[in-house]
């Protein structure tokens, strides 16, 4: 049974198959052909395919996924990791010295290639898992129209995307994003965005025919078909499915590149210190060999040093513990606080954002009014109005057979006292109306019988019109609405009348000769977590905007309630920002903080503008309005229950609408960026120094200053130690300021502390001169290497723990897995040379007189690096102070 229904099943997938193609190459198929022949071809119909049908169909399609967002294999990482520059150079090296059979060389050499390449693949491995597990729990969702049996009628369901099937029929509305390659059977004021596959900023109209017109044109303009990578604008669509995963025109096309991102500010940070390190690398081997040919008349045989000399150059360790520190903030995130970081670079620029982009709605706001004040007719206050305010809401609600009440009459029912408003009976009632913006509720009046009160609530000047003439106090409370508007607040009017009963119906028409009773005023609830994430993101350096299409009284109120910037100056909007150019707009952007009447073309400006300004720029956005800032800022982020199309264009994905939670975030972020950089600044920095003082005592000495084997070992032991960095806690003054990687800071910063290491290693050479004076000549050069291996070890560790966060935590005595990694290092240096492993590389004891002087020069470089380290901090504080922005963290 389970055989025949198998070879059913394929038999129907030829069809199925040949659809799906059609409609990526706009052959003699979808374009062209009928709905009823389309539905013929996939062997389904309008009312959906039966649970039993779509599993079939999906055990013989798969899952709809494209190709590129599957997570790779092992093979697939090794291979990654082999295409990283720094491994290709190493690579490189490792064959020149092969080549001059310098097998030692060669052989560390494709040591440290494997080690990083296996440490990376474990790292990606692991954070791709963690990604795809995480990325399960906010899997987009399609509605579906199903039937239970052949028999049972259809019914809507929310499933995966990746379930979807050609044949199932799948219902869009605004802000879906299109799960698979579609064609309309219904569709009411529907547009697409497919830049994605186009290239067109503008949406694109789609609608419903039966027999497409003729025409040359591409399959994409097709207004019947509808494109996995596209996303829905406005209006609503019924559609058929017509290819998924790999059968897309989004994955036919190349276009599975629509769903990858851009190169991050972290990504091109990251490559252009990498081709500057590979710069030194490449020049570094030429430079031996030509001063040794010209100086000493040494040849080739110089070529192992020059290469190790090139490999001393290298992090290599550089790819494995970016991955691991972003990998564990990462998982971190998703473990602690439900933050979902979709691609591992964007924690980095979380950690470097100077400037976060919102609305007020749902972050700072709890989207919903509270009553503010009740005024009387002359401007007193009188919770009487609250009263007849929420008799009218209650008993409009119940008469008009309304779903649920609107967010103002919910807040005049929660402010108001439940016995009052029951205490009336209704007769009648006439629902809001947008036109005429009143609504009406009749009762019985208590304790008259034969009369009816009419009490109506609506808009201000619409209330008033109906109201007899009393010009002063109109005018009055005009004026109070007026200011309570301009404080960002909503008013509505309350108004009633005296009539005698009826048993006919009540209309709009006896909304006349109405009596003022006064004002009710509303302003937005702050969310109870607003202020304290405000304060805490302001601690940490980042500044909020915030970007509304709200009136800018209300924002500006909202901004009042929690201590933001909110007077003129701070204010801008929509038809002020039309009027200014590019670089108008981006002086003064900084010093705004509300944007009002915003569409998604400004807040899309805003951003960009922001950015131009040098400052990293995250946004907060949920809607399809939101999509083209999510897009222009660094990172963009979207709450879990944000529209689709939203969901897939952020880079961070919040479990709720809550600043606390991107406070969250960007503490992780400055963690791990703060190890990256730390790692950076360490390494390169005693690279570089052990680089210049190798090549110049390679120019003074007339042997070896250290044989190639030994350079490679002391290279492994301190990439070795390196690692810690992936697990440390940074100091939490790392917090206080954006962490941003800086080829041009990093330069500066690597340059002066590497001459630092550099003097400290050419000190150690007048030490090994004195101490080993009386030396015989067979025995200087084994004590040299010695000696210089065990202060070169000595100096690394001691710049692991002082350029890790300076003197302060140095101060303190703190230990953590840097200083303890730190201590193993001085141990291997100082254990190593007389153990017989050490005389394996050609290494010997050393004289106690070497170890007296080396703590000398140790204890001198100690308080130079100090000294440059609160020099460097002092300077950095400077650069804050005078631009107001962060510097380069490296």
């Amino acid at each position: 049974m389970l055989r025949t229904a198998t070879a059913a099943g394929k038999a129907a997938g030829a069809p199925l198959h040949a659809a799906s193609q059609a409609a990526c190459n706009g052959a003699a198929g979808l374009d062209a052909a009928t709905v009823l022949q389309v539905l013929r071809q996939l062997d389904c119909g309008p009312r959906g395919l039966t649970e039993a049908q779509a599993a079939l169909r999906l055990e013989l399609f798969g899952d709809n996924a494209l190709p590129a967002r599957r997570s790779p294999t092992w093979p697939r990482l090794v291979v990654r990791g082999l295409r990283d520059p720094f491994t290709a150079v190493l690579l490189g090296l490792g064959a020149v010295s092969a080549a001059v059979q310098a097998w030692g060389t060669a052989c560390v050499i494709l040591f440290l290639v494997v080690v990083s390449c296996v440490l990376r693949a474990a790292g990606e491995h692991r954070a791709d898992r963690s990604t795809a597990a995480l990325r399960r729990l906010v899997s987009t969702t399609s509605t579906v129209v199903r039937r239970a049996g052949e028999d049972a009628p259809p019914k809507a369901r929310e499933v995966p995307v990746d379930e979807l099937v050609p044949g199932d029929v799948v219902r869009l509305g605004p802000g879906d994003v299109v799960p698979a390659d579609v064609r309309l059977l219904r569709a009411s004021g529907l547009s697409v965005h497919q830049s994605a596959l186009t290239g067109e900023s503008t949406p694109a109209a789609k609608y419903a025919v039966d027999i497409p017109a003729s025409g040359d044109g591409s399959v994409l303009a097709q207004p019947q078909l509808c494109f996995r990578g596209s996303s829905v604008a406005s209006g609503s669509g019924t559609a058929v499915v017509v290819g998924t995963g790999a059968r897309t025109c989004l994955a036919a096309t190349g276009g599975a590149s629509a769903w990858q991102w851009e190169p991050s500010t972290f990504d091109r940070s990251v490559h252009g210190i990498s081709w500057i390190l590979i710069r030194f690398m490449l020049l570094a081997p030429p430079l031996v060999l030509m001063a040794n040919a010209a100086l000493r008349g040494r040849g080739l045989e110089m070529l192992p040093f020059a290469v190790a000399v090139a490999v001393g150059l290298t992090p290599e360790m550089l790819p494995v513990i970016v991955t691991t520190c972003l990998a564990r903030g990462a998982a971190h995130l998703a473990r602690a606080h439900c933050v979902i970081v979709k691609r591992l670079p964007a924690l980095h620029d979380l950690g470097a954002v100077e400037v976060l982009c919102l609305d007020k709605t749902g972050t700072l706001t709890q989207d919903r009014p509270i009553v503010e004040r009740c005024l009387d007719a002359v401007g007193r206050e009188d919770v009487e109005v609250l009263r007849w305010a929420a008799v009218n809401a209650w008993w409009t609600l119940q008469l008009a057979e309304l779903p649920a009440p609107d967010a103002l009459d919910a807040a005049v029912l929660d402010a108001a006292v439940e016995d009052d408003v029951l205490a009336y009976d209704a007769v009648a009632a006439v629902p809001f109306d947008p036109q005429r913006r009143l609504s009406t509720a009749v009762v019985r009046t208590p304790g008259r019988l034969g009369t009816h009160t009419l009490v109506v609530k609506g808009a201000v000047e619409e209330v008033l019109a109906r109201c007899t003439p009393e010009q002063d106090g109109h005018r009055r409370l005009s004026s109070l609405a007026a200011a309570a508007a301009e404080e960002g607040l909503r008013v509505l009017a309350v108004a009633t009348s005296e009539r005698r009963a009826r048993t006919g119906p009540y209309t709009a028409s006896d909304e006349h000769g109405l009596t003022l009773r006064g004002l009710i005023t509303f302003r937005d609830a702050v969310a109870p977590t607003a202020a304290g994430a405000l304060g805490a993101l302001a601690e940490q350096g980042v500044s909020v905007k915030i970007l509304t299409g709200d009136h800018p009284g209300t924002a500006a109120r909202v901004c009042r309630d929690l201590d933001l910037p909110s007077g003129p100056d701070h204010v801008l909007t929509a038809d002020r920002i039309d009027r200014l150019s590019d670089a108008d707009l981006a002086e003064l952007v900084p010093r705004t903080t509300v944007f009002a009447r915003c569409t998604p073309d400004h807040k899309a400006r805003i951003t960009a503008a922001l950015r131009s300004t040098g400052r990293t720029v995250g946004y907060l956005g949920d809607g399809v309005n939101d999509l083209p800032a999510l897009r222009a800022a660094d990172v963009g982020i979207a709450p879990r229950g944000a529209t689709d199309v939203a969901r897939e264009s952020a880079d961070v994905i919040l479990a709720e609408k809550d600043l606390t939670a991107i406070g969250h975030a960007v503490r992780s972020g400055r963690f791990s960026g703060g190890n990256i950089a730390r790692y950076l600044r360490v390494t390169l920095s005693s690279n570089l120094g052990n680089v210049i003082a190798m090549l110049s005592a390679g120019l003074l000495l007339p042997f070896l200053p250290m044989l190639p084997t030994q350079v490679l070992v002391q290279n492994l032991c301190f990439d070795t130690a390196q690692l810690a960095f992936a697990y440390d806690r940074p100091d939490p003054s790392v917090l206080r300021r954006p962490i941003r990687l800086s080829p041009g800071a990093l330069l500066r910063f690597l340059t002066g502390f590497g001459a630092l290491n550099a003097l400290a290693d050419l000190a150690t050479f007048g030490a090994l001169a004195l101490s080993l004076r009386s030396a015989g000549a067979g025995g200087d050069e084994a004590l040299f290497h010695s000696g210089w291996f065990t202060e070169n070890l000595l100096t690394q560790a001691l710049v692991m723990v002082i350029l890790r966060t300076g003197h302060r935590r140095v101060a303190r005595g703190a230990l953590g897995p840097v200083q303890w990694a730190a201590a193993a290092l001085a141990v291997v240096g100082l254990v190593l040379p007389p153990s017989p492993l050490g005389s394996v590389l050609g290494l010997s004891a050393l004289p106690p007189t070497y170890y007296l002087l080396l703590g000398c020069v140790l204890a001198v470089y100690a308080a130079a690096l100090l000294a440059a380290r609160a020099r460097d901090e002092r300077r950095r504080a400077e650069a804050v102070r005078l631009s107001g922005a962060a510097p380069p963290a490296t």
